[in-house]
Parts: structure tokens; sequence; C-alpha cells
């Protein structure tokens, strides 16, 4: 049973039939006495819940009953309904436990996905089952690892890829994310439908609404034919937006007004269009610190992280170590007509003791290194080792010119120059060394006039 809490007749009754007409089970109630009682007779499976009551739009209310539900029911899944005035206390009610928000007035497509979505989360329990047992059901094939914490997000990954609910994949560089991203994917029921990847990071902000919501012809210099932007591409499938801590507070907010309603304009036209897309998000940053240091919107936050996945760094599943490294070696024999190729048992343990900061990449960059330079087909700790990229300069030892003979931004745009040939034009690869975002380097070669291809990266 679904339980609507709103004191305005008009609105309970036009939620109570759109539920109704999808043979949801439904009540209504008029004040937070009335829906305490019902909760207490007739436990809900999920609540619908408006923040304002009587003539007071402060929200209080809402609040505090959403409190009293938390504290009574903590496991209901609650949905607030909320004006754009309302979106700072609709955040705040994230905190306290809603699971999502709507905003009015609301898409009732919308609405019944997130309606949908939280009862099959709350249907499905968790089973611990084996890598075989998972395999049996799901389309894992890309994904290696019988670590513990990979089969509980495999788990969750499969009860969560038939349902639209938004997901955050978080983790270290190198752990896989896009990997994640693609499983989420195949075993949706989008699977046949588009699975489009945008790098965030690599795209800069005069480019940003080109890019996600495309541009009609004549939108700006040299757009000379209509383009058709990622968002639409990506219509009825998956988009998978890598690297989203990178994105700047304008691109945020143009990006958010996409996730909350499904609507965008095309560059150059006012025609609003509609999009029916699966989200999943990944960075390597702390989303959380971010919000605190007043970098990353709060709302943005709670609108893509329905569900969050945290990746394991490599380091902490050493027991995964030989499975990838015999995946990569059995892949590598093939490409380099090497089938004799192995690893001795020494090398795999010496492997496994490795902190590999870079992860399942660096390991797999490592092992066909390795395999290029070694003359010999069982690979020994001695192959592997010389193959490991120097240690970076320790900090302090970079020689710093006088004061008065470089300006600062001389010393910048040298600096960046340097980075640019040393990675081979590679931006994120320089972004990295310079201790930049990709989207932050982009800017300042713009600036700086230094070229680059953007196709080398």
């Amino acid at each position: 049973m679904i339980l609507v809490i709103d004191d305005d007749i008009a609105v309970r009754t036009s939620l109570l039939l759109l539920l109704k007409s999808q043979k949801y089970e439904a009540t209504g109630a008029e004040t937070p006495a009335e829906a305490l009682r019902i909760i207490k007779d007739n436990t809900p499976d999920l609540i619908i819940l408006d923040l304002n009551f009587s003539i007071s739009t402060s929200g209080e209310e809402g609040m505090a009953l959403l409190a009293r539900i938390k504290k009574d029911e903590p496991t209901i899944p609650v949905i607030l309904i909320t004006g754009w005035g309302s979106i700072a206390l609709a955040v705040q009610g994230m905190k306290m436990g809603a699971n999502d928000f709507i905003n009015k007035p609301w898409d009732n497509g919308h609405l019944l996905q997130s309606v949908k979505t939280l009862l099959d989360l709350q249907e499905q329990s968790v089973v611990n089952r084996t890598r075989k047992q998972l395999d049996k059901e799901y389309n894992f094939q890309h994904i290696i690892g019988e670590d513990p914490q990979m089969l509980q997000i495999l788990e969750t990954i499969g009860r969560v890829a038939g349902t639209d609910a938004s997901i955050l994949i978080m983790g270290e560089s190198g752990t896989g994310k896009e990997l994640i991203a693609e499983a989420v994917h195949q075993n949706s029921l989008r699977a046949n439908k588009p699975f489009i990847k945008v790098n965030l990071g690599g795209i800069s902000t005069s480019l940003f609404e080109s890019e996600m919501f495309g541009h009609i012809r004549g939108a700006f210099t040299d757009a000379r034919f209509d383009r058709a932007g990622r968002f639409e591409l990506a219509n009825k499938g998956t988009i998978f937006l890598d690297e989203i801590g990178d994105l700047d507070a304008s691109s945020q907010v143009k990006l958010l007004r996409v996730l909350q309603d499904r609507t965008y304009e095309v560059l150059g036209s006012s025609r609003t269009k509609t999009v029916d897309v699966r989200i999943v998000c990944a960075t390597n940053k702390n989303l959380g610190q971010m919000v605190n240091s007043n970098t990353f919107r709060e709302d943005l936050l709670y609108r893509i992280n329905l569900i969050t996945i945290t990746l394991p760094s490599l380091r902490d599943r050493p027991g995964d170590i030989p499975l990838l490294v015999n995946f990569f070696i059995n892949n590598l024999k093939q490409i380099y007509n090497r089938p004799e190729l192995t690893v001795s048992k020494s090398a795999m343990k010496w492997l496994q003791q490795l902190p590999l900061p870079g992860n399942i990449r660096q390991l797999k960059n490592l092992v066909e290194r390795s395999i290029l330079v070694s003359n010999t087909n069982e690979l020994g700790i001695d192959d592997f080792k010389s193959q490991l990229e120097q240690a970076p300069a320790k900090k302090g030892d970079a020689r710093i010119p006088a004061v008065g003979t470089i300006t600062l931004e001389e010393m910048e745009i040298e600096m960046i120059k340097k980075a640019m040939l040393y990675h081979k034009n590679k931006v994120s690869r320089a972004a990295t060394a310079l201790g930049l975002t990709r989207s932050a380097l982009y800017r300042r070669l713009d600036k700086f006039e230094i070229p680059y291809d953007e196709a080398e990266d």
C-alpha cells in the first residue's frame, strides 16, 4: 500500500488516481496526525509526502513528520513532493532519510518510475551468492573478481540493474568504474538500447551545452549543421557520466535540470525536449567533501546517488590479482602469438604485494610491458620489476627560479608546456601530473593559447 500525505485535496486526489491507474493500492492522508494513525494501523510499503501543510510554506510540519516516520519506521521508503522554492528543504529531507524528491508540477512518468524503483528495491533481499551463482543469473563476463567485496557489489548491481535507479560509482582511478557502468546497462531492461559514455572532465565549459544537449545550425559560430547531443543519443538507453566531480558550477546547474525533470533545450532552440534515460555517474573524487567546500551542488549529489557503489582498490583485494593477471595473460597470448606464456608462482606472490596505486589499469600495463620486453615464456619477478614505472620525484627536489627572473604566469605556462610535451599531448595525463582536472587544464590551454590536439587525448 502507498500512502499519499498532502493537505491539498486536488494534489492528493490526482496522485491517488495516478497510482490506482497503475494497479497500486493507495490511500491518502490530509494531516500529519491522520498519516501517523494510518502508518500505525497498516504499515505502508511507500510514502509520498508533501513538505507543506496548511497556509505555512516553511516546510516545518513536513520535516517534523518525516523525522517521526523515520524514527518509527526507518525502512519505509519516502518520496518528497516539493516546489522549486523548497529544493533546499528537500535536500535536507534526503539527509534525514528520504529516498527521492519530485518537483511540482510533477511528470507522471518520472514519478511512477521513482515509485516502481523504490518498491522493487524494497522487495528484493540480499542473498550472499558465489561467483558461479551470480554468473548463471547475470551477465558479468567482463568483470574479473571473486573477492567478497566484489561479490557484494555484483549482487547489488544485479538487484538494481532492472530498475531505473540512478547510480553513483565511486572509487580510485583504474578500479573499473566504466566496466561496472556497462554491467548495469547490460543487465537492465535497456540492454538493447544505446549506452552512451561521456567523459565530463574532457568537455570544456563553453562546449558543455552543445555536447550534452546538441545544437541547431547557426546556434553559434561554426555551427554549420544540426547536431544531436549526448542525451538525445542516449534516449531509451543509459548515459554514463564519467568524472562528474570535474564539472564546474555553471555546468552542474545545466545538468541538474535534465536530471530533475528529464527535459532540456537544444542550443539555439527554444523548444523543450523530453528524454527517457537511465543515469549512471562515476568519480574518483569525494563528492561529500566537495559539497562541504561548496564546489559540488548538494541537490545534484542527491539526484545522482539513489544507489552508491564504492569500488575497492586493488590493494584491498589482493586475492583477485592472480585472476586478473591470468585473464590478461590469456588475452595477450593470442595478441602476441605466444601461446606458452605463464607467470611463475613467486612472481605472482610478488605482484600481490605491490601497492599498485593505478589499480587494475596499472596492473594490465605492467603485465603487457613485461611480455613485450621479456624473451622468456615464464615471466619472473625480475621481468616485472624491470618494468615498474620510476617513482615520481619527491616534493622539494625541483629547483625554483630566483625571485624576479620569471613571473608566476610565465612559470605556469612553462610547466603546462613541459607536462604536455612529456605526456605526448595527452591532456588527461598532463592534468594529473599538474594536479588539475582536465577541464581546468583545457581552460588554461585556451587562455594561454597553447596548441593541443583533442583527438590525441
